[in-house]
């Protein structure tokens, strides 16, 4: 092992959402064509195409999703998301109490500011929404079948927000560059949702194949998720809140041994791996910065539950925003309210009133006082802005000429090197009969490569896949 990097991720994570937000436009980052610069050298050939996400480089989301850090409480999300003077209403995936970080999160949360916000008006009342992500779509939707007068403000000029589905003849399917996963279950129908659109999705295998900088094949040794739960209990005892991080040296899970065990994998090594890849992307963060009260311990999800959406994600808001009045490109840069009315300022210099306004931007624009709001938001609301956390992951997919890989595993996983960006990978040739891999990059080292040309991006996640170019051998027998 050549460094301790504590990151948090996990195959749920992969689920979790992107969300609108409303601020100074500045060119997002959404892919391109491998350029033609000369790359570094690999043992993956260069690929014919590849697409990335840059979400905490986006100024309309500054981030990912919420996470719970250090110090902040389920108790914030509540506070963020009561209402101001019954005219300013937020939303969004960081104020859902029961799945925040989610696609359902959200559109629960948009749904409930929207039924706050009718039960205070009076009919026909003009209403402003501020953001067509999954949440501000739900609240535009429930208003406007209510009979309400509703204009949706956003800033970028497409609906979806961190939910980013794009299609070109370049791809033989839909590249999202948001959320790809649902989770069946009794509390998530979104795989209903997606049937009854026709939207095309496919079971997904969570169990990985685990290599090693060698190209080893090796079972994951349970080591690195015991660690981490005992961690988290030992925390939960604790009189007050500390970092996973904190936790970890603590309880003495920090100190794993770094001898070389089966395939030359330490118990060290599992420690990082379990962080790396399979505590839970769901933050996005490092354990440094994630509370050891709130952080979920690990568990395993049933392979049945877990389904890949490979006929557009996008579509799940398509259908909700039909006939909604959707104002595009239109960044909202002061929001003042009364206890009579709400007045918006945009970007352009325009302004406009509306009767009451819901607010969906993501946490992270919030975070950044880009908004001016006039006058300040409440002590509650502004406390919760400040203790919940934003983290960060990316994707970057590569479509190549031919497999270079010989392993039919969906869902692949790196061990033994912390030095690599992408330690999470689907591949996506057993789903779809196309050479497609799907990296993912979160925490610390999301932040780190987030700025970063196409060129250094493509290199990273290239370098991240050399376990996989070495013709894969079975674990050696003890």
């Amino acid at each position: 092992m050549q460094r301790r990097t504590f990151l948090i991720s996990s195959l749920s994570g992969l689920s979790l959402l992107a969300l609108s937000g409303c601020v100074p436009p500045k060119p997002t980052p959404t892919g391109s064509p491998t350029p033609s610069a000369t790359p570094a050298p690999s043992l993956v050939p260069q690929p014919q195409d590849m697409l990335r996400s840059s979400w905490s480089d986006d100024p309309f989301a500054r981030g990912s999703y919420s996470f719970a850090a250090v110090s902040s409480t389920p108790q914030q999300r509540e506070d963020l998301a009561e209402p101001i003077l019954d005219r300013l209403f937020l939303a969004g995936e960081a104020l859902s109490d029961t799945a925040p970080g989610t696609v359902q999160g959200a559109r629960g949360s948009g749904q409930r500011a929207a039924r706050a916000l009718a039960d205070v008006a009076e009919p026909g009342e003009r209403v402003a929404v501020i953001g067509a992500g999954a949440a501000g779509v739900a609240a535009a939707r429930l208003l406007t079948d209510a009979g309400f007068t509703v204009l949706v403000i956003e800033a970028r000029d497409r609906l979806g927000g961190r939910i980013h589905t794009v299609t070109s003849d370049s791809w033989p399917m839909p590249v999202e560059l948001g959320p790809s996963f649902i989770v069946a279950g009794s509390t998530n129908s979104l795989d209903e949702e997606f049937t009854g659109l026709e939207v095309s999705h496919a079971p997904f295998t969570p169990t990985p194949e685990a290599r090693t900088p060698a190209g080893i094949v090796t079972p994951v040794s349970p080591v690195g998720a015991d660690a981490v739960t005992a961690a988290l209990a030992w925390a939960a005892a604790q009189a007050e809140d500390t970092s996973l991080a904190k936790a970890l040296v603590a309880n003495g899970s920090a100190t794993l041994s770094m001898a070389d065990g089966e395939a030359g994998v330490s118990d060290a090594d599992w420690l990082d791996y379990q962080l790396a890849t399979s505590t839970t992307l769901e933050s996005g963060a490092p354990a440094e910065e994630m509370s050891g009260w709130y952080a979920p311990t690990p568990a395993t999800t049933a392979a049945d539950d877990i389904r890949i959406v490979i006929g557009g994600y996008g579509a799940l808001l398509d259908e909700d925003a039909t006939d909604l009045d959707v104002l595009f490109s239109s960044v909202v840069t002061r929001v003042a309210y009364t206890d009579t009315s709400v007045s918006l300022r945009l970007g352009t210099g325009e302004s406009l009133t509306v009767d009451r306004a819901i607010v969906t931007v993501p946490l992270g624009v919030l975070k950044s006082d880009v908004i001016e709001f006039d006058p300040p938001l409440p002590f509650a609301h502004r406390g919760a802005i400040a203790a919940l956390g934003m983290g960060a992951l990316d994707k970057i997919w590569l479509r190549f000429e031919e497999p270079f890989w010989d392993t039919d595993a969906a869902l692949w996983t790196t061990v033994g090197d912390d030095t690599l960006d992408f330690r999470v990978w689907v591949n996506m040739m057993p789903i779809t009969n196309e050479p497609i891999l799907v990296g993912f990059v979160s925490g610390e080292r999301a932040l780190g490569l987030a700025k970063s040309d196409n060129t250094e991006f493509t290199d990273a996640a290239l370098r991240s896949l050399e376990p996989f170019a070495v013709v894969a051998t079975a674990t050696p027998a003890p």
